[in-house]
C-alpha cells in the first residue's frame, strides 16, 4: 500500500528516534494523529513494532541546528572560531567567558552552526536570560528542546532521560545569574548522557571540575593590517545608511580602540553614527566614564562593557534614561501598556510607547511581535545595567513593587481567561517567576509573595507543569503567615504529587499539612490529614519508593481518632483509613495476605456513608474506591462495576483542581478495569480511551494507555494494541522504565497479542519488559493466567492451558477477584472441555452460575458447554453474543472451533484482525 507524504514524514522522524510528542511538536499535529500514522505504517509495511519501523525508515538527514536566527552578519573572529571549535571536539563541557557585550553569544552560535554536521541529533540553543530561579534550568532546557515533564520524575530527570542516547551539542547561553542551578544540572546531564556536549556562555566560570574555559577576547583592533572591530563598525554603519570610505578607517579604528573592541559598544556607536558623526561620537567618548559599582569589584572586562553602556546611556534624553531603568524589571518581552503600568506612567501610555521606540532605535531594546501586540525586550547585559541604575536612583523597590502588582494582576486575569490561555501564560510566566523570586525574600512583601506563589501554582498546574506546580504550592505554604493557609497549600501540593504518582511526596505533604493544622488549632483538620496520609500509604502503595509500614499507618490512625472529635469530615477520613489499613480494602502491597470480606465491606460502606454526609464529592469518591475493592473481594463483580461508574458520575461535573484531577484519573482507570471485569467491553473501552486522552497524562503515555491496552488485548483489538503499545513503550522508556506493577497487565496483554500474531521476537521483547516489572501473585494467578490461557488455547494447547489454570478460583481468590474473576472462571471451563478433563461438566456447570450476567464470560462458558455437548447450533449462537459484546476475536475463534466451512470463515476473520490462523 502507498505511503502518504505525511506518513513518510512521520516515518523519517521515527527513524530519528523522536517520541510521538516530539514528532507532534515538529509537525504541528496532535499526538493522537501521530499515533494513528504510526499504526497505519505498521500495517502497511507489515512490521511488528516501532523499533522495526525505525529500521525501515530512510536514513534521516542531519537535523538543522536549532539556533537563533541572526539578524545581522557575523564579522571576523576566524581564529576564535577555530580555537573554540577544537575545544568542543576535545571536551564535553566548554564555557566561553567574558564581560557582557563582548560577543559571547554570537561567537558560540557561529561555532555551533559550523559544527552542526558533527552531531547526529543536532544542535540546540537554550537562552537562560528569562530564568530567575536556579531550580528551573531543566525546565528552560526542556522548553527549548520540546520535551515535557515525565510522570513520576522531576524535570531534570525527564530531560536526562530524553537525552540519554542523543548525540547532540547544547548551547547554554547567559549562565552567569543562575550558575548554581547550571552546575547542578550539568553534573547530572553529562554523567548520564555520554554523547551530549555543552557549550556554555557566562560572565564567569561555572567552577565545575570537568569545565574547560575559553576566554572570549574583544574584537581584534589590528591583525596584519586588518581589524575585526573596524570591519564590524563599517558594516553596521553601512546597514543604517552611512557607508564609510576606506580613508576613514583610521578614525573608525580610533573609536573602536576607545571602545576596547567591545562588540556591543561598537554596534551602538555605529548605529548612532548617521546622526552624531565622528565628531559627536568622539565628544561623547571624551566624557568621563564612570563605573557602575566602582572600586575593586569592577575588573577590566566589566569596565569595558560598562563604559560602553555608560556612554550609550549618556546619549539618551533624561526621560528615556528613566524609562530604560524602570523597564529593566521585566525579564520577558513586554508591551507598551505593561511598561506604562510598571513605570508608573499609566496615564501616558502613548508617551511610553514613543520612548520605547526611541530605545529600540538606540539598540537598547529589541522588538518582537506577540499575541498581545508589539513586544519589547532588553538584552540581558543592558537589563542588568538598567537594574543597577535603578538601584542608584533609589527606585528599585518601588519599581519592583509595581512589577509585582502587575504580575499579580496578570495572574488573576489568567485565572479567568478563556482564549489563547496557554500563549498568554507563556508570555508572562518568566516575569511571574522573577517577581516571586524577589518578593519571597522581602518580609514586607510576604503577603503578595504568598498570593503570587499560590496563583502560579494553580496556573502551572493548568499548564500541566505539575512538577513546578507542586513546588509552588510548597513555596506558598512556606510563605503563608496563617498556619491554616499553610495547611491548605500543603494539601494542594499533596494532590499535585498524586497526579505525578509520587506517593512519598503525597504522604510527606499530608503529614506536614497535619502539623500546620495543629498550629492553627484545627484539630479536626489535622485528624483528617493524618488519616488521609494513612489512606495514601495503602491506597497508592505502588507509587512509593519507601512504603510506610502497616504499623506506621496504624499509629497515624490512632492519632487521628484522638483528634477527630465529632467533626464529620475528620470522622469520614478516619473511617476510610480504617477500611484501607485494617481490612485492606485497596489491596495494598504491604497489606495482610488475607482479609475478612464481610468486615472489609462493612467498613467500606460505613466510610462511603460518612463521606456522603460531608457533601464533599472528592471524599465520597475516595470512599467509593474502597468500596469497589471490598465488593471485589466479595466476588460481587457487577456491584464493583456499578460503584466504579458511580465515581465517574460524581466527579465529572467538578471544576478542574489538583485533587479533582487526581481523583478523576484514578476513577477512570478503576472504571475501565471494573467494567472489563463485568464484561462491559464498550464501557471499559470508553473509560480507557478517556483516560488515554487526558491532558494531564500527555507526557506519561505508559500510564495513559495501560488500561486501554488491557481492554484491547482481552477484546482482541489488534490495531489498538499495536498503536497503543508504541506510545506506551516510548513513554515508559523515557520515564526511566519504572517498575510499576500497575503496568504489568497491559504489558502481558501486548505480549499475548504478539503471540497470537506468531511474532515470537516481539513477544519475547514484551515478556522481558514484563519481567522487569516484577512477578506478583496476581501475575501468576490473575492476568498472567488469563492471557497465557488465551494464547495456549489459540494454538491448540488445551492441556497446557488447563495446567496453567489448575488452581480452583476459591484457592486464588484474592489474585483473581478484581477484574480477572469471571475471565479466569470462563476460560478455565473452556480449557477443561478442550483438554477433556473428567471434571469438565462440573466445572462448566459451576462456571455458568458464577459468570451469569457477564456477556463475554457467559458466552465463553456457553461455548464450552456446546463443545462438550456437541451442540453445533448452540456453539454458533455464541458468535452473536461475542459480536454484540465487542469481542471480535472470540467471535472468530468460535467459528474456528465449529470446524468445516465455519473454520475457514473464522480463519479469514482472524486474518482480518491481524492474527495468525
Amino acid at each position: 500500500m502507498e505511503i502518504s507524504p505525511r506518513e513518510a514524514e512521520v516515518m523519517e522522524l521515527v527513524g530519528a528516534h523522536l517520541s510521538n510528542a516530539e514528532i507532534a511538536a515538529r509537525l504541528c499535529i496532535s499526538v493522537r494523529t501521530v499515533e494513528s500514522h504510526v499504526s497505519s505504517l505498521l500495517r502497511k509495511l507489515e512490521v511488528p513494532d516501532r523499533r522495526a519501523l525505525a529500521r525501515r525508515a530512510p536514513t534521516p538527514a542531519r537535523p538543522a541546528p536549532v539556533l537563533p536566527t541572526p539578524l545581522t552578519s557575523f564579522i571576523g573572529r576566524v581564529s576564535e572560531r577555530a580555537e573554540l571549535t577544537e575545544m568542543i571536539k576535545a571536551y564535553r563541557q566548554v564555557t566561553a567567558v567574558g564581560p557582557g557585550g563582548v560577543g559571547k553569544t554570537r561567537l558560540a552560535s557561529a561555532v555551533a552552526a559550523e559544527a552542526a554536521g558533527e552531531y547526529a541529533d543536532g544542535v540546540w540553543f537554550v537562552d537562560l536570560v528569562p530564568v530567575t530561579d536556579p531550580g528551573l534550568i531543566a525546565a528552560a532546557v526542556a522548553g527549548a528542546l520540546g520535551f515535557g515533564e515525565q510522570s513520576g520524575r522531576d524535570m531534570t530527570e525527564s530531560v536526562v532521560a530524553a537525552l540519554a542516547d542523543r548525540h547532540a551539542l547544547m548551547v547554554l547561553d547567559n549562565c552567569e545569574h543562575v550558575v548554581d542551578g547550571v552546575t547542578l544540572f550539568l553534573e547530572r546531564l553529562l554523567a548520564a548522557c555520554p554523547r551530549v556536549t555543552v557549550l556554555a556562555t557566562s560572565r564567569a566560570r561555572l567552577m565545575v571540575p570537568f569545565e574547560r574555559v575559553y576566554p572570549v577576547p574583544p574584537l581584534s583592533l589590528a591583525v596584519d593590517g586588518e581589524s575585526d572591530a573596524v570591519a564590524l563598525f563599517m558594516e553596521r554603519a553601512a546597514a543604517v545608511g552611512w557607508p564609510l570610505d576606506p580613508p576613514l578607517r583610521d578614525q573608525v579604528a580610533a573609536i573602536c580602540e576607545r571602545l576596547d573592541g567591545m562588540a556591543l559598544a561598537i554596534e551602538l556607536a555605529a548605529a548612532r553614527s548617521p546622526t552624531l558623526g565622528f565628531d559627536g561620537i568622539t565628544t561623547a567618548l571624551s566624557h568621563p566614564l564612570r563605573m557602575l559599582t566602582g572600586g575593586s569589584r569592577a575588573d577590566d572586562r566589566h569596565r569595558s562593557v560598562r563604559a560602553a553602556l555608560d556612554w550609550s546611556h549618556a546619549l539618551l534624553e533624561p526621560a528615556d534614561r528613566v524609562l530604560l531603568r524602570r523597564v529593566s524589571v521585566f525579564v520577558a518581552p513586554f508591551t507598551a501598556a505593561a511598561a506604562a503600568e510598571v513605570t508608573g506612567d499609566e496615564d501616558a501610555e502613548g508617551l511610553v510607547a514613543d520612548g520605547l521606540a526611541r530605545l529600540a532605535e538606540q539598540s537598547l531594546l529589541t522588538v518582537t511581535a506577540s499575541v498581545g501586540g508589539t513586544g519589547y525586550r532588553a538584552l540581558e547585559t543592558i537589563r542588568q545595567y538598567g537594574l543597577e541604575r535603578l538601584f542608584e536612583a533609589g527606585e528599585l523597590i518601588d519599581a519592583r513593587s509595581r512589577h509585582l502588582r502587575w504580575c499579580l494582576a496578570q495572574a488573576a486575569g489568567l485565572a479567568v481567561a478563556r482564549q489563547d490561555w496557554r500563549v498568554r501564560f507563556d508570555l508572562v510566566a518568566d516575569d511571574l517567576r522573577a517577581a516571586l523570586t524577589w518578593a519571597a525574600d522581602r518580609t514586607e512583601q510576604r503577603a503578595d509573595a504568598f498570593e503570587l506563589a499560590r496563583c502560579l501554582a494553580e496556573l502551572t498546574f493548568t499548564r500541566h507543569l505539575t512538577g513546578e506546580s507542586q513546588r509552588r504550592y510548597e513555596q506558598a505554604a512556606a510563605l503563608a503567615t496563617d498556619p491554616a493557609a499553610c495547611a491548605s497549600m500543603l494539601r494542594q501540593a499533596a494532590a499535585v504529587a498524586g497526579c505525578r504518582t509520587a506517593g512519598d511526596d503525597m504522604y510527606r505533604l499530608r503529614r506536614a499539612a497535619a502539623d500546620a493544622a495543629r498550629r492553627a488549632r484545627d484539630h479536626a483538620g489535622a485528624a483528617a490529614d493524618l488519616a488521609t496520609a494513612a489512606t495514601i500509604a495503602f491506597r497508592f502503595s505502588t507509587t512509593f519508593v519507601r512504603r510506610p509500614s502497616q504499623e506506621e499507618a496504624l499509629e497515624l490512625i490512632t492519632e487521628a481518632r484522638e483528634q477527630a472529635g465529632d467533626d464529620p469530615a475528620a470522622r469520614a477520613a478516619v473511617a476510610l483509613a480504617e477500611a484501607g489499613v485494617l481490612t485492606d480494602a485497596f489491596g495494598a502491597v504491604q497489606g495482610p495476605p488475607g482479609n475478612a470480606v464481610p468486615e472489609t465491606r462493612e467498613r467500606a460502606e460505613r466510610a462511603v456513608e460518612l463521606a456522603r454526609r460531608t457533601g464533599d464529592p472528592l471524599a465520597e469518591s475516595a470512599a467509593l474506591d474502597a468500596l469497589t475493592g471490598a465488593q471485589s473481594w466479595a466476588g460481587d463483580t457487577f456491584a464493583t462495576a456499578a460503584t466504579a461508574r458511580r465515581r465517574i458520575t460524581l466527579l465529572s461535573s467538578l471544576p478542574i483542581s489538583p485533587a479533582g484531577t487526581h481523583e478523576l484519573i484514578d476513577a477512570l482507570g478503576i472504571a475501565a478495569e471494573a467494567c472489563l471485569g463485568a464484561g462491559d467491553v464498550p464501557g471499559a473501552r470508553r473509560w480507557a480511551r478517556q483516560l488515554a486522552g487526558h491532558p494531564s497524562l500527555a507526557e506519561a503515555g505508559h500510564r495513559a494507555t495501560c488500561r486501554l491496552l488491557m481492554v484491547a488485548a482481552l477484546a482482541g483489538d489488534v490495531d489498538e494494541v499495536l498503536t497503543g503499545s508504541v506510545r506506551f513503550l516510548d513513554a515508559w522508556q523515557r520515564a526511566g522504565s519504572p517498575a510499576r506493577s500497575i503496568l504489568a497487565p497491559a504489558v502481558a496483554g501486548v505480549a499475548m497479542i504478539h503471540g497470537l500474531r506468531d511474532d515470537l521476537d516481539a513477544r519475547h521483547e514484551w515478556q522481558e519488559i514484563l519481567g522487569r516489572l516484577g512477578t506478583s501473585p496476581e501475575h501468576t494467578y490473575g492476568y498472567g493466567a488469563v492471557f497465557d490461557a488465551m494464547l495456549l488455547l489459540h494454538h491448540g494447547q488445551a492441556p497446557e492451558a488447563l495446567e496453567r489454570m489448575a488452581p480452583e478460583p476459591r484457592q486464588v481468590w484474592k489474585q483473581i477477584t478484581w477484574i480477572w474473576h469471571h475471565w479466569y472462571v470462563a476460560l478455565r471451563s473452556e480449557t477443561a472441555v478442550l483438554a477433556e478433563s473428567p471434571y469438565a461438566r462440573d466445572i462448566v456447570a459451576e462456571a455458568r452460575t458464577v459468570v451469569a450476567g457477564n456477556p463475554v464470560a457467559a458466552a465463553i462458558v456457553e461455548r464450552a458447554g456446546a463443545l462438550l455437548d456437541g451442540d453445533q447450533e448452540a456453539l454458533l449462537a455464541t458468535t452473536d453474543a461475542f459480536d454484540t459484546a465487542g469481542c471480535r476475536y472470540q467471535s472468530a475463534r468460535t467459528l474456528v472451533l465449529a470446524g468445516g466451512d465455519h473454520a475457514e470463515r473464522g480463519a479469514v476473520a482472524l486474518t482480518a484482525l491481524g492474527l495468525a490462523r
